[in-house]
């Protein structure tokens, strides 16, 4: 048999043994001129058949990496994912997390999506590979579950135990004291953990999902039907204040909120922010 006369039947009983994707499985038949024994050979020797297996299990530990240069002006930030605290722990993945975010800093455009940061060039290969070859090797699941690159100025929030991560990208500002502002608004999201910028920045279906939930509280409670719809929006008004970033009050100093402290710097606005926390859904 050659690489010509590869089937698709050849490559789905390559994938059943393997639990390796399809065009792994095409890869590896093709350069074993259709041995199936030693293509399966090749994909457990690139790491691919044994990461492929472990797809399916729960990578909820893991570490969130960020690189920001030293004007501000470009931040990265990455969550790397593996399935127990030991290998979290262990110097290689630490090692494979520096790397990425190296390369996410260097190499990546601002506003990369995930996809499109696997599919990039690393070693030789592709960062989606380089990380299937560190899963074969650590025996767990490793995977890359979020990554955000800012531009403008911005600010970061990393906390000891690198399990939450924080990126806040600011416009209309420069200088060592906006750096300054963007780091605690960065300490902020850590900790109140805002869903949006605004409560106009919520998304519509999280507002119809409050309304819902209020109405049929109000219901429940037995409120005259007059006055139900105030009640109502009364509710999915504060539900939008506390989870928006610019109303909460800010953790330092809970007499004004997040969008005072930054309209007191002129002409600064927050554009956006991403929070990593290990274990949480993306």
């Amino acid at each position: 048999m050659t690489a010509m006369t590869i089937t698709a039947k050849d490559i789905s009983e390559l994938r059943a043994r393997t639990g390796a994707g399809m065009m792994d499985c095409k890869k590896a038949l093709e350069e074993a001129q259709g041995d199936m024994s030693l293509a399966a050979e090749i994909l457990r020797k690139k790491g691919i058949a044994k990461a492929e297996k472990r797809a399916g299990r729960d990578a909820a530990q893991g570490l969130v990496g960020i690189n920001i240069a030293a004007d501000g002006s470009v931040g990265s930030m990455l969550e790397l994912n593996c399935e127990t605290d030991f290998v979290a722990r262990n110097d290689e993945f630490q090692a494979l997390l520096a790397k990425l975010v190296a390369h996410l800093a260097s190499t990546s455009p601002v506003g990369v999506s995930r996809e499109a940061f696997l599919a990039e060039t690393l070693d030789g290969t592709t960062v989606e590979e380089v990380i299937k070859t560190a899963s074969g090797k650590t025996g767990e699941a490793v995977q890359v579950k979020r990554v955000a690159k800012f531009g403008g100025l911005v600010g970061e929030y990393r906390h000891f135990n690198a399990q939450v991560g924080v990126l806040v990208e600011l416009a209309g500002v420069s200088g060592a004291d906006a750096q300054t502002l963007a780091r605690e608004i960065a300490l902020h999201v850590a900790s109140a953990d805002p869903i949006a910028v605004s409560t106009s920045d919520i998304p519509a279906e999280l507002m119809d999902r409050e309304r819902r939930i209020a109405e049929e509280q109000v219901a429940a409670e037995g409120k005259p039907e007059a006055i139900r719809s105030k009640i109502v929006e009364g509710k999915v008004a504060k539900f939008a204040s506390d989870r928006a970033l610019l109303e909460q009050p800010f953790i330092k100093d809970e007499s004004q909120t997040v969008g005072q402290m930054v309209a007191k710097v002129s002409g600064a606005s927050v554009v956006r922010f991403a929070r990593f926390k290990i274990g949480e859904a993306a």
